[in-house]
């Protein structure tokens, strides 16, 4: 912080689960606005987002906030305990990142958003700050501009000429100096006393000096024309001019004149009045023309703009585009009195032709449009005959066209051009303050958008909701519809896997247009490409549909499926564009988004889609593989399960099975019931150490082992002695055993035998018909800890009624805080179930398991009854 003064502090520490993302946004808000500092709590949130999701969600760590503020700023640090990742160099030859890579992007907006920012390590935390300076306010300056980037700085030559010309009372040349000459290729003697209109392409008709003459008669005036050079080229020129009388009371015009992408250096900015009166807002030349007080948003500007030079030049139609960034394209933004406000955002080339009448850089009148058909191609099937455009330049920048248009031809000269001009001068840097105002509550909006997008993608690992969560984020933010393909391998064709309109009674129309045709090539090439298909084919279709209807006719008018096909086609009947979904170097599918009737996107929108589909791509191929490998666990895992239960002639046998952890179906705890030979039938309950897919690989190899030997002859204590050697042979890879093994014996007289040992397991408990239970079994060790075992074998018979409960100790061992089931609650439980079936009394000690707690069972369990039934009354 260096000599600043802190003058406030707040602190608070996130746990490393996804939703602390969101509290940590909220709680970096709240502290800033409540200190007032809102000019720069949207950077803040949105860094704050950033950083404490790679504390929380990529290191998998606690993160600590803390607010520092001072008189002049904010400075925030996130800190979190996981310091071996890579450090980040800033270097020449290194960069952030890239905001397509999760990794590094809160660095990266670090380096865009903040004042200064930094990390610091430690052998146990990894420290990142930033400082987010508040915005200058400065005082008694008459005229500043902000401080800028020196790439945003205007563009000059090396060496910046302004040529001097002083006009006398005549309009005739007086004075030229040698910045004149080397501009224009005219010596001093060779224009000195001649017309310097001879010299001028006023707006549009070379050669005519009334426009001109007017401009030099004035007080002040200031814009762009074009001064004809010695070799015969016009030599765009930006102007102004100053009238001004000699000591003898003689007037004359000084003129300053620079290359026209140079205007900046005699361009004036606009101020604010020098008073607040009534009468000094009167004079404001912006004022007069807009209207005060002026739209505070950009679309309210541009369309009062609009309507005012209609009003102005007593047109039929006008019409405002702004320039992209490049200063290739134009964008229509505004229109009053065409039928193209269907064209919002439609683009037109700013170079359309090659001489003068097609550049939008200079102004421009068409007498007759029907004489230059496509001139204006706005304008197209408009009625509309004449037509004046004139430029909006800031600082040398074409950023706009602002045109007129009337039905009748003839109606415009350059005398109107002129004054279109002098009008499109005074609101053109208001327009661009507004544009780069609303570029930047654009960007401010994405960043916000992309953020809460990542969070939602980010919570999901399934593949229908994840497709549901893209098209849910596009529309309607994005667009009116869209349509996700999805490409299951190289080899497959797209398929067509999710719909959404933002009119839920379209999906189904739209679904079906788009089923009929075919899909979107999948090409990988980054970026938004147009795709005419569905257009091409609704429109056809509503054709037919039409044609149909006036054919046939009907006197209830069309019917449903008419006005369906109607609908839909007006639903894509405009701009739509497609998007490709990459993920890990390979096409998985395509975002489709798309308009109503004659929409088109936005740039804009378009570079959002675009980051959008990137996260989608990645979050959808994640969910692809998850549940790739999910499916492949689970088969696997329920190979080690066993096949089913037999029927044990005169025994009711009973399992309840639940391993712990999200998409296991076997874990360390297993049961098993199967034939020996005839009238003996084995029966197992075991826990592995340890839980999941580890614990399942000793699981299968118990279960099968136990099998193969008791079919084999061995009996009981054979059968465990050498399942013990078999898991110490697993080396390092062993887990120790609790088992309990048992054969079952049913017998003529309804009774059944039972043979059990109980290596380390929890104990059998046997109900009898009274409700007394008691241990079936003495303990003995467990497997696979000891070389040497010697178990022995232990006997008893159930009677009729009687039951025999097998558990795990993930039920015994079932907790509340330092409350446990145990052996006693298993028992005081069981007491209760004399009278219910096997799978009832299973159903009831599961469901006490459960209620013990508030929080899911951590452990595997495993639950097995046996129930000698009582003998039916004859």
């Amino acid at each position: 912080m260096g000599s600043a003064v802190i003058t406030a502090r707040a602190a608070a520490t996130f746990d490393p689960v996804a939703r602390s993302v969101a509290t940590a946004r909220a709680f970096v808000r709240d502290t800033l606005q409540g200190w007032g500092y809102t000019d720069v709590v949207d950077d803040a949130v949105v860094l704050t987002s950033e950083l404490v999701t790679n504390a929380v969600v990529h290191a998998g760590t606690a993160a600590d906030v803390l607010c520092l503020r001072t008189e002049d700023g904010v400075r925030v640090e996130i800190s979190d305990r996981y310091p071996e990742r890579e450090i980040p160099l800033q270097s020449a030859g290194l960069d952030l990142g890239s905001p397509e890579r999760e990794n590094g992007r809160g660095l990266l907006l670090c380096a865009a958003l903040a004042s200064r920012w930094g990390v610091d390590y430690s052998p146990t935390r990894k420290h990142v700050w930033f400082q987010l300076d508040l915005p200058d306010r400065p005082v008694g300056v008459r005229s500043s501009g902000p401080l800028l980037p020196v790439d945003m700085l205007p563009v000059t030559d090396e060496r910046v000429r302004v040529a001097v010309v002083q006009i006398d009372s005549e309009g005739a040349v007086a004075a030229w100096n040698d910045d004149a000459a080397y501009l224009f290729g005219y010596t001093a003697e060779q224009v000195m006393g001649k017309q310097l209109a001879d010299f001028t392409a006023w707006p549009q008709t070379p050669g005519t000096s009334t426009g001109f003459a007017d401009a030099l008669r004035l007080s002040r005036w200031e814009g762009s024309y074009g001064v004809r050079g010695a070799d015969g080229r016009t030599i765009p020129v930006y102007g102004s001019h100053l009238r001004v009388r000699d000591t003898q009371g003689e007037p004359s015009t000084v003129c300053l004149l620079v290359r026209d992408y140079e205007r900046a250096v005699l361009q004036t900015p606009v101020r604010a009045p020098a008073s607040d009166t009534a009468e000094s807002r009167k004079t404001d030349p912006f004022e007069v023309f807009i209207g005060s007080p002026a739209p505070d948003d950009l679309d309210g500007l541009l369309q009062r703009t609009v309507e005012r030079a209609r009003d102005m030049l007593d047109a039929d139609a006008a019409f405002l585009l702004l320039a992209t960034d490049d200063e290739t394209e134009l964008e229509v933004r505004a229109t009053t009195g065409l039928p193209s406000a269907r064209q919002r955002f439609a683009r037109v080339p700013v170079e359309a032709g090659t001489g003068r009448y097609g550049s939008a850089r200079m102004p421009a009148v068409h007498e007759d449009l029907d004489a230059v058909p496509g001139a204006v191609p706005l304008l197209g099937n408009t009625g509309m005959r004449s037509v004046v455009t004139v430029p909006l330049k800031v600082e040398g920048r074409l950023t706009g066209s602002l045109g007129v248009a009337a039905e009748a031809a003839g109606r415009y000269s350059n005398e109107e051009a002129l004054r279109l001009q002098f009008a499109a001068d005074r609101i053109a840097l208001a327009v661009e303050s507004a544009r780069l105002g609303e570029l930047e509550r654009l960007r401010r909006g994405s960043l916000s958008f992309l953020v809460e997008a990542s969070d939602l993608l980010a919570g999901t690992l399934d593949r229908d909701q994840t497709l549901a969560l893209m098209a849910q984020m596009t529309v309607p933010t994005l667009a009116t519809w869209c349509a996700v393909y999805t490409i299951a391998d190289q080899s497959s064709e797209p398929e067509l896997s999710y719909v959404l309109h933002e009119d839920e009674e379209r999906i189904d129309g739209l679904k079906a247009l788009l089923t009929r045709i075919s899909p979107p090539e999948p090409v990988p090439t980054p970026g938004a490409r147009v795709w005419s298909a569905p257009s091409r084919a609704a429109h056809e279709a509503a054709l037919r549909t039409s044609m149909r209807t006036i054919t046939m006719g009907g006197p209830d008018g069309p019917g449903s499926a008419t006005r369906t096909t109607l609908a839909t086609a007006a639903a894509v009947g405009g701009e739509t564009v497609v998007l490709p979904l990459v993920a890990r170097n390979r096409v998985i599918g395509m975002l489709t988004l798309g308009k109503p009737s004659d929409d088109h996107f936005r740039q804009e929108i378009l570079e959002l889609a675009e980051d959008l589909s990137r996260r989608a791509a990645l979050a959808l191929d994640n969910a692809r593989l998850y549940s790739e490998r999910t499916a492949i666990s689970q088969s696997l895992q329920r190979s080690l399960l066993p096949p089913g239960l037999p029927a044990v002639p005169n025994v009711e046998v009973d399992v309840i099975y639940r391993a712990a952890g999200e998409g296991n179906e076997v874990g360390g705890d297993f049961y098993d019931v199967f034939p020996i030979r005839d009238g003996a039938y084995g029966f197992a309950i075991g826990d592995v150490c340890g839980t999941g897919p580890e614990a399942a690989s000793v699981t299968g190899l118990a279960r099968h082992a136990l099998r193969l030997l008791a079919r084999e002859g061995f009996g009981g204590p054979a059968v465990l002695e050498r399942l013990n050697a078999a898991i110490l042979d697993e080396g390092a890879r062993s887990r120790f055993l609790t088992l309990l093994y048992g054969e079952l014996w049913p017998q003529e007289d309804g009774s059944a035998l039972l043979k059990v040992v109980c290596a380390g397991h929890p104990l059998p408990l046997r109900l009898r018909q009274d409700g007394s239970v008691e241990a079936a079994a003495d303990p003995q060790p467990l497997l696979g800890v000891m070389e040497d075992l010697e178990l022995y074998e232990q006997q008893f018979t159930l009677e009729p009624g009687d039951v025999l409960l097998c558990v795990t100790d993930g039920v015994t061992e079932r907790r509340e805080g330092t409350r446990m089931l145990g052996d006693d609650g298993l028992a005081e439980v069981l007491s209760h179930c004399t009278g219910l079936t096997a799978g009832a009394v299973a159903a009831r000690i599961l469901r006490a398991v459960e209620r013990f707690a508030a929080d899911p069972p951590s452990d595997d369990m495993a639950i097995l009854t046996m129930r000698v039934p009582e003998p039916r009354p004859a």
